[in-house]
């Protein structure tokens, strides 16, 4: 079935927004259950995900089915109202599985096993696996299909595992044949006349291993894109088999945020719901930033409402100090999802485990019951949801600005014996974001491949990876009119790592105003490069520019690179060769999208406030501890409370208003 044909999340809404999370209750006596529920019931919990890390439960022993326990709870939440978006188990095998079949167990790349005991222990290239988590699906899929309670299906749980064993070394090789036809492309294509590398033999060839020194990079970018392209195979294996059972029901499967692993874009085409899993630091004081990130790239892969799958309501377990949430911040960030786009806010989990490796994760009922101050704050937003999810769900946000990221680009630029160490892409592709939240400008994200005609300015923080068709479609953009502004180290290489003759491809110098690019100067970290106005940091570039084609130009001033330009613009195309500080780069990019026509949500609002137009609504989000007062122009009304709003309104401590006009 073509993926247009299946349903969305607005099939598994019905115009409310999914508020609730994983709930695992085979970590508690049966007794529980209903105390669950009736708590449930007071939150406004109107879904919970079930079975996701069961499997040893539901099938204890090799081909055993214990389903009675699941039937028992399946009836218990349609009869309270509930529904069930349903996993398949198959994150997380049983013990058994690994001990009487050693081949599904993944190796890392210095040959050691990765054992049960943990999760996510599967070899994605095990026939062996496969065979075992379809059967369980077929099973699971065929039993519940009709149950009424069932509302959206969950795949396995945040694909990420790695295999360097000799049956991923043989699947290794198979889609590398599918890829290069012979082994002359291929080691064109991997550069093995380097280090005499040539392979006479598919059978040569094996994952990138450890080795006595750096590994060959194109091998090694080939292997990401293999080992995303095996998990999707899982994916779509278990997806085809439940989608056979229920046409009806969506299917999802959780991205963690900004992942290195998975290429998303591809994944986000065979998803019917684009989910994601978000756990912002509440100690830093950019985590409202990296959410908005995180969600404005979701609900691009989304093309619309997106899930926010698992969220902490109170303190992870897995950073060095794991902080609780303040008063008040739970919330905020919740709707802060809410107004970028998402239609569902869930968490990981219900209720707070007592043992395990994740006892000391919060939970929307934690250790201290319905009387913490967690569960009472979980309620009121449960309620507030249930308030205003018939004018939000469905919603959507228009953005004049995209930014470009691709994670073939990454993959090729984490690799070793780079210029720098210290460039890294998502802090890079962060520092850019940061820039136009803090202007209030609403964004996209897309990929450098995508139709993007219908923005105003293209941002490009970084893609030292470019495809021909790639450029060509930025060069299209820009001649039909549009703004482009691209940072350093951008256009470097094509698809299989080779550095493009001149250090950047040709029509992109052309396109920038650039006539050589002698060397790249890279900074050591605190470093920074003065230029006029301002300081930059991280990177700078030895740029000759073409003086008939520049027609703005800020140098550097001192140093190796004085008077030599650190931002040069060539009709609509911008180039910036090094990382301006933050308030420099938020400067120039609000300057040059107000060029292009790309306006700011509202604008004179105070530090730390957040402002998201989604549909009719706005949506004014204080990320400050600080109350703050904020004009708004004309009558509305806040949706959260009922009040009537004219001209101005008052955000508290972590205030919301979503104001309808």
């Amino acid at each position: 079935m073509a993926v247009h044909e299946r349903p969305g999340l607005a099939d598994a809404t019905r115009g409310r927004i999914l508020f609730g999370g994983d709930y695992n209750p085979e970590q508690w006596p049966e007794e529980t259950w209903h105390e669950d529920v009736r708590l449930m019931r007071e939150a406004g919990v109107n879904s919970v995900t079930l079975g996701v890390f069961s499997w040893a439960k539901l099938e204890p022993h090799p081909g055993a089915r214990e389903f009675g326990w699941l039937d028992r709870l399946m009836d218990l939440m349609h009869d309270n109202g509930i529904g069930v978006v349903l996993a398949t188990p198959t994150s997380s095998p049983p013990p058994w599985l690994g001990r009487l079949h050693p081949d599904t167990l993944p190796r890392t790349e210095d040959g050691s096993t990765e054992w049960w005991g943990g999760r996510q222990h599967f070899s994605h290239s095990s026939a062996t696996y496969r065979r075992h988590a379809a059967a369980i699906t077929e099973d699971l899929a065929a039993r519940y299909a009709g149950h009424p309670a069932l509302t959206m299906w969950h795949i396995n749980n945040e694909y990420c595992t790695y295999d360097h064993g000799d049956e991923a070394a043989a699947a290794f090789r198979r889609w590398l044949r599918e890829k290069y036809g012979t082994l002359d492309a291929l080691n064109t294509a991997w550069g093995t006349a380097f280090w005499s590398q040539g392979y006479d033999s598919w059978d040569g060839i094996l994952p990138p291993r450890t080795p006595h020194y750096l590994k060959n990079p194109t091998q090694v970018l080939d292997f990401r894109r293999f080992t995303s392209d095996m998990l999707l195979e899982c994916y779509l294996a278990e997806r085809d088999i439940v989608a056979r059972h229920t046409p009806h029901i969506p299917v999802t499967t959780n991205f963690m945020p900004l992942f290195f692993g998975q290429d998303a874009w591809r994944w986000a085409g065979e998803e019917d719901v684009v989910s994601v899993d978000l756990y912002p630091d509440p100690r830093d004081p950019l985590g409202p930033q990296h959410g908005a990130l995180v969600q404005d790239l979701t609900r691009s892969q989304a093309r619309g409402p997106w899930m926010l799958m698992e969220q902490a309501a109170g303190p992870v377990n897995w950073r060095g100090v794991n902080h609780p949430k303040p008063r008040g911040l739970n919330r905020l960030w919740s709707l802060q999802a809410v107004a970028r786009g998402a239609d569902a806010v869930c968490y990981f989990q219900w209720r707070q485990s007592r043992q395990g490796a994740e006892k000391f994760h919060s939970g929307m009922v934690s250790h201290a019951g319905e009387r913490g101050r967690t569960y009472q704050e979980v309620k009121q937003l449960g309620a507030e949801l249930a308030r205003i999810s018939g004018e939000v769900t469905g919603g959507r946000i228009g953005a004049d600005v995209a930014v470009l990221h691709d994670w073939h680009a990454w993959w090729a630029s984490a690799q070793d014996g780079r210029p720098s160490t210290h460039v890294d892409h998502p802090a890079v592709l962060h520092a850019w974001h940061r820039a136009l939240w803090e202007s209030h400008l609403t964004t996209d994200f897309a990929h450098p491949e995508h139709d993007l005609s219908g923005y105003r300015l293209v941002v490009v923080p970084q893609l030292y990876l470019l495809t021909d068709a790639a450029i060509d479609n930025l060069l299209a953009y820009v001649r039909g009119g549009g703004t482009l502004v691209s940072g350093f180290l951008t256009g470097v290489a094509d698809e299989d790592d080779r550095v493009r003759a001149g250090g950047m491809d040709a029509r992109l110098r052309e396109l920038f105003g650039i006539r050589t690019l002698h060397e790249w100067w890279p900074l050591e970290p605190g470093e920074t490069v003065a230029c006029d106005g301002f300081r930059g940091t991280l990177w700078s570039e030895e740029i000759e520019p073409d003086a008939e084609t520049v027609a703005e130009s800020v140098p550097y001033k001192g140093g190796e690179l004085d008077g030599l330009p650190a931002v040069l613009r060539s009709g609509r195309a911008w180039y910036v060769s090094t990382l301006p500080e933050p308030d420099a780069l938020r400067a120039l990019l609000a300057r040059v999208a107000a060029g292009a026509g790309a306006r700011p949500v509202l604008d004179g609002l105070p530090a730390g406030v957040e402002a998201v137009r989604r549909g009719d609504l706005l949506f004014l989000l204080n990320h400050g501890r600080e109350p703050v007062t904020v004009d708004v122009p004309g009558t509305h009304t806040d949706l959260l409370t009922g009040d009537p709003v004219t001209d101005t309104v008052a955000l508290g401590r972590y205030g919301v208003v979503v104001l309808r006009p």
